[in-house]
């Protein structure tokens, strides 16, 4: 069996680890697992880390259990968080279920011979228990002066609004998460970021208690960007794994706009590349980091994982057109989710007829000339493109026909001012 521990370790995904569980990863088959919030109906790239956790878990001869937290979902956990969470419904925790376990599919095999990928809801224990037996046969083990040392709550504590009885409690169920499952499946080991180190401690202690064994626990560092700012976080907001929620196209240039000196790290946390190609990778962005090449594989390497080879393509092929005279042939949706946040203004079919509207007028209406007399003298100078087009004659008319996907213009004034319209 190759050593798992010693991939962690090479990825920089060690943190803090229980005595005993480098030689256990090397000695023998291991069933382990990370537990995911059901907050909403997708996961994020701030997941994909504990995702691909459970990955090379199962890719090194474990066993992988991922748990959806229909119980623990019910509270939510204050690890990591300054205020209590919104408590959800059961119903938003089923339809949030669904479209997680879809996602972490695309992750693990379920049908692997000798280490299949197993699922599981914790509402099938949590669920089932009354207050007083769960204060009898969990609660009790455990002090006030233990939970209150652990730093979800303390830092809680610390703060204005302090920690509800319901979060405080949170730890007491993710504790027998670990007890049901290494009774249930013979799982020895949990992992996940440094702030559920507490959560995972707990645990094992719980076991260590009521079962005599010992268990292990492994986490990896908080993600955070060169820059300082969290990881997965953009002006646009989440970056998802759901492409109704951040198109493919969006997704792969998150990746491509890696900070240099973030690439590195980001090719070891998240793809499966070997240490030679990330070295050579590592050495290539030293030597020539205006080529972007570690970005260029490391935007290939999750998109294919996420979404798939043909998005990837897609996602590459839009990239490479994007500020080319081509830009017709993109999707218009591709095209907005590049320039997003670039000023808009929104054109009725109306406004185009009788053979479209006056390239001079346009220049006007979206503001990038303040009066027909300026729009004219930059239309005659090549300062105005359309499309990526550079408009040279000020007699042109836009029509429709002329549009990306038949709804959509960029205009542009010199290289840098962009407008879009959008047609309706």
């Amino acid at each position: 069996m190759s050593d798992l521990f010693e991939e962690f370790k090479w990825r920089g995904l060690v943190s803090e680890y229980t005595e005993g569980l480098p030689d256990l990863l090397a000695r023998e088959h291991v069933t382990g697992y990370i537990g995911f919030d059901p907050t909403a109906s997708s996961l994020h790239v701030g997941t994909l880390l504990t995702i691909m956790g459970l990955a090379r878990l199962q890719r090194f001869g474990h066993s992988p259990i991922a748990i959806v937290g229909g119980g623990t979902g019910m509270i939510g956990d204050p690890s990591g968080k300054t205020v209590e969470r919104q408590l959800l419904s059961r119903e938003q925790i089923d339809e949030n279920l669904v479209g997680i376990r879809r996602q972490l599919e695309q992750f693990l095999d379920f049908e692997r011979a000798g280490n299949p990928a197993r699922i599981i809801n914790n509402a099938d224990w949590l669920a089932a228990f009354d207050l007083l037996g769960f204060l009898r046969d969990t609660g009790k083990y455990f002090t006030v002066n233990y939970m209150l040392q652990k730093e979800s709550v303390s830092r809680r504590l610390e703060s204005e609004e302090g920690i509800s009885y319901t979060e405080f409690s949170y730890l007491l169920l993710q504790a027998r998460d670990f007890l049901e499952l290494f009774e249930r499946e013979h799982c020895v080991l949990q992992m996940g970021a440094t702030d559920q180190w507490g959560n995972i401690t707990a645990g094992i202690e719980l076991i260590r208690k009521l079962r005599g064994r010992k268990v292990h626990g492994l986490v990896w560092p908080l993600m955070t960007t060169a820059a300082g700012t969290k990881f997965g976080k953009t002006e646009a907001g989440t970056v998802w794994l759901d492409a109704n929620r951040t198109t493919p196209f969006k997704f792969y240039q998150f990746w491509l706009n890696t900070d240099d000196r973030d690439v590195v790290a980001y090719l070891k946390y998240f793809t499966f590349l070997d240490r030679d190609t990330v070295a050579a990778l590592d050495e290539a962005t030293r030597r020539a980091p205006e080529r972007r090449e570690g970005q260029r594989v490391l935007a290939r390497e999750v998109t294919t994982l996420v979404h798939g080879a043909g998005q990837v393509a897609r996602a590459e092929h839009a990239s490479s057109l994007l500020f080319s005279e081509d830009i017709t042939t993109l999707d218009a949706d591709d095209v907005l989710a590049v320039f997003e946040d670039v000023p808009s203004t929104d054109l009725s079919d109306h406004a185009l007829a009788d053979g479209g509207l006056g390239i001079v007028d346009l220049v006007v209406l979206v503001q990038l000339a303040p009066s027909k007399g300026e729009a004219r003298r930059l239309v005659q100078s090549g300062g105005i493109y359309v499309n990526n087009r550079r408009v040279a004659d000020v007699q042109m008319r836009v029509t429709r026909d002329l549009a990306i996907s038949g709804r959509l213009f960029v205009v542009r004034k010199g290289q840098k001012q962009i407008h879009l319209v959008r047609l309706t």
